[in-house]
């Protein structure tokens, strides 16, 4: 049998690492989800140009999004604390550009509500300006796709400003599909008008075709500041306000302990669902929590049919909890007040 030349290896090793870089960098139309981290708020907030020196600590927890690789797929195949995710079901469609800019906007809304809910109950005065209907996503089927953009703001449908998501949804419903409106936004700061005709939502009523949130701005006399770093999502807001209230009443509601927890916060302050919890429950363990605050809802037939794993977050997080992080308490809450009335008595 011959040897091989010096120049026939070198060419094999060549083409060796070529495949090898496919294999390891070659992205794939999915994503991996893992557990992310759980970060003390005091870092991320001050109140009155204060920080919070107290004793433990109320935790913001995350998950840690990446686009699969064929050998990261391998690898999350056989990671019982990671999952894989279709590319629509996280990006819904969009540029991984467009996606950041969405996220990083839910995290806005997140902190502005989160402001306006603790300095509500700490009886502090605020004052919360409606700015409009945030687009999260321009459907295919819109007649309005070609003008209004992802992170526009409507101001206005038919010159009526309504000062919540709700109002201009009734308003649209009640007229007839094919009906031309003229909607007014916001791109890049410059105001602009469209006039379309109205399409059949998949509720049957009609409407514009986004996908929308509340676009909110909250002032207030005592100044508060949230820097959330490179976490985006609406998921923090529950941890928020938590944060925010304990430092506007001076109240020693953690009692020393390393509190986590996820949900967003509505302007009712309901504690809503999120994703991925079971990662958060991984995430709050490793890093020392104690008691971990979980959105809420009571089970039905028809939400479990929809619900990640088909359990609702709270019966995801205590059977993630049981089986992984068995001294944590799960505790569930459905609005920000019963996370307060907890902490007030425990």
């Amino acid at each position: 049998m011959k040897k091989l030349a010096k120049w026939q290896k070198i060419t094999i090793g060549i083409i060796s690492l070529i495949v090898l870089a496919v294999v390891m960098l070659f992205p794939l139309n999915s994503y991996i989800e893992t557990p992310g981290t759980a970060d003390d708020l005091k870092s991320y907030v001050s109140v009155d140009n204060k920080r919070d020196k107290k004793s433990g600590s109320f935790m913001i927890t995350s998950v840690y999004i990446q686009r699969a690789r064929p050998a990261t797929y391998l690898w999350a195949l056989a990671n019982p604390h990671a999952s894989i995710e279709k590319e629509d079901d996280i990006t819904g469609g969009v540029s991984d550009a467009t996606y950041e800019k969405v996220q990083n906007f839910y995290m806005k809304s997140a902190i502005n509500e989160s402001i306006a809910t603790a300095y509500q109950a700490a009886g502090k005065e605020y004052t919360k300006k409606y700015l409009g209907i945030y687009v999260l996503q321009v459907t295919s089927n819109s007649k309005f796709k070609h003008d209004i953009k992802v992170g526009d703001t409507v101001t206005e449908v038919n010159g009526r400003h309504f000062n919540t998501a709700e109002g201009y949804q009734k308003y649209i419903g009640q007229q007839k599909v094919g009906t031309k409106v003229a909607v007014t936004y916001l791109h890049n700061g410059k105001e602009k008008t469209s006039t379309q005709p109205l399409i059949k939502l998949t509720t049957k009523r009609s409407g514009i075709g986004i996908i929308l949130t509340d676009n909110v701005k909250v002032t207030t006399k005592i100044p508060v500041d949230v820097e959330p770093g490179e976490l985006g999502g609406p998921s923090g807001g529950l941890m928020f306000s938590l944060q925010i209230y304990e430092q506007l009443t001076g109240q020693n509601l953690r009692h020393g302990q390393k509190i986590a927890g996820t949900g967003t916060i509505n302007p009712d302050g309901s504690v809503g669902e999120i994703g991925g919890i079971d990662k958060k429950i991984i995430a709050a363990k490793k890093s020392g929590a104690k008691i971990f605050f979980a959105p809420y809802l009571k089970p039905t037939k028809t939400l479990l049919k929809y619900e990640e794993q088909h359990k609702t977050n709270y019966q995801l997080a205590k059977a993630t909890a049981k089986k992984y992080a068995p001294d944590m308490k799960v505790v569930p809450v459905k609005t920000f007040a019963d996370a307060v009335k907890y902490l007030e008595n425990h």
